[in-house]
């Protein structure tokens, strides 16, 4: 079997030889875990990815104590019942979420990308962040916690040819329901536990590595 972090590069650069710069799909969310080899969501449980390419693989479960607590904090985080402030609630969520899976997986992912870090279970890249985020996101949509967005499927923007800092970067996808538009949720940027930025898709990841949004709050 093909070593998953090499799945990810070959799917990549297969994509990327073809479009420039943006690798979308047109298939189901279903069909990203397929690519990547992984489990998607079944109930609150999902499969944590971690090591890079998900490498490592984690199941976590939350119960309903941590559910009511998710639930609990959107509500207080969010001040109307807006799309906008529904972003926010989620941001908080997911940090949130990531925090109670570190706790229980043992990942102390540090921010960014560390090319030394294939293989450490305590360490995650942008695939592993995209996939994790999306199974956080499917959580909260079978949970009722979505009201003005569906969960969308991951893609990734980048271009290979141009060096390191603009290697291909893969982001989770929220979809606006009444508009349509799609809002990138990239957990990669800074350190396990903190908000996700939560950004237009289409104004996300344009320039390079250096140069991606703060955290949303």
């Amino acid at each position: 079997m093909m070593n998953r972090y090499l799945l990810a590069a070959a799917i990549l650069v297969t994509a990327f030889a073809v479009s420039g710069c943006t690798y979308e799909r047109s298939g189901p969310v279903s069909s990203h875990f397929q690519d990547f080899e992984t489990e998607p969501p079944k109930g609150n449980r999902v499969t944590v990815c971690s090591a890079y390419g998900c490498q490592k693989q984690t199941r976590v479960r939350f119960g309903p104590k941590e559910i009511a607590e998710i639930k609990a904090l959107m509500r207080k985080v969010r001040k109307a019942d807006t799309p906008h402030e529904e972003r926010r609630a989620v941001a908080y969520a997911v940090g949130w979420m990531e925090r109670y899976v570190g706790r229980v997986a043992g990942i102390k992912d540090r921010p960014g990308m560390e090319f030394a870090g294939s293989g450490d279970p305590t360490q995650q890249d942008c695939v592993d962040e995209a996939t994790n985020t999306t199974s956080y996101l499917l959580v909260l949509q079978s949970n009722g916690l979505l009201r003005h967005h569906t969960v969308g499927t991951p893609f990734s923007k980048g271009n290979i040819l141009r060096g390191v800092k603009y290697w291909p970067h893969w982001t989770a996808v929220l979809k606006e329901n009444k508009t349509g538009t799609r809002w990138a949720v990239d957990s990669w940027i800074y350190e396990n536990g903190e908000n996700p930025a939560i950004v237009e898709a289409n104004k996300w990841y344009m320039t390079d590595l250096d140069n991606l949004p703060k955290p949303t709050g």
